[in-house]
């Protein structure tokens, strides 16, 4: 595993750091070349990318210190001004609430803007995941399969082979992002097909993670994965049928 790829006047510069820049700026660029195809100004990525950035990662870093202060495992400053803690659906959710505030800012539909994320989020989230395999965090419970991996410098560290939960989110989201880009013109909610499929998959891919039960026999971002499933189906099922009587007209 790579955790540190180099120095920079002394500063250690992270394998999931530099995959996260990635993720923003690949996802900038799908951004770019779906906004036209909704009608929405492509000179607006740039602003809207840093409203998404600002949400994302304040949201990320807010859900990791309130949970594990509430866990009592640090104390919510300590946690919050500390380099891990980068947790995907705290991202989700403050940068979807930021994007939306941005989009009534700058007077653009929020729901074409939505269509134009999609598949963004897809493929930054599956980049992003590349980065927590390299640093060794978001590992799975211990396995003997053939492709189970050690982390001896991942947080934790171990020396164990473990299920490498992290690829197994890259194999579900990349193809889910392939979809999307096949369906972006014809879907009623591309959003709510994304919220969904990204909850089918990670409520699967849970079982092999080692988070703890919260409820039910169901870990918490078990939980947070049938909202999104429910969600994105809700949502796909309401604009359906708002469509649906003026296509039976045409």
């Amino acid at each position: 595993m790579y955790p540190i790829l180099f120095h920079v006047f002394g500063y250690p510069v992270s394998s999931f750091g530099l995959m996260l820049a990635l993720a923003f700026l690949v996802g900038a660029w799908i951004v770019g070349k779906r906004m036209p195809e909704e009608g929405i100004d492509p000179e607006l990525v740039s602003t809207m990318l840093l409203w998404g950035m600002f949400g994302g990662i304040l949201g990320s870093k807010l859900y990791y210190a309130l949970d594990v202060s509430l866990r009592g495992q640090l104390p919510f400053t300590a946690a919050f001004f500390s380099r891990s803690g980068i947790t995907f659906y705290g991202g989700l959710i403050l940068g979807a609430v930021v994007s939306v505030i941005a989009c009534r800012i700058h007077g653009i539909p929020v729901k074409a803007y939505s269509a134009c994320v999609a598949v963004c989020l897809a493929v930054g989230q599956a980049i992003g995941r590349l980065g927590c395999f390299l640093v060794g965090d978001d590992y799975g419970r211990a396995s003997d399969l053939p492709w189970a991996v050690a982390f001896p410098e991942g947080a934790p560290p171990t020396t164990q082979t473990v299920h490498p939960t992290q690829l197994y989110e890259v194999l579900w989201l990349l193809p889910v992002a392939g979809l999307l880009w096949v369906r972006r013109k014809r879907s009623p909610f591309l959003f709510g097909e994304y919220l969904a499929l990204n909850g089918i998959g990670r409520f699967v891919i849970e079982t092999w993670r080692v988070n703890p039960k919260v409820a039910l026999g169901l870990t918490e971002p078990q939980w947070i994965a049938i909202a999104l499933v429910v969600f994105g189906t809700g949502g796909w099922l309401y604009f359906w049928k708002r469509e649906a009587p003026a296509e039976a007209m045409a």
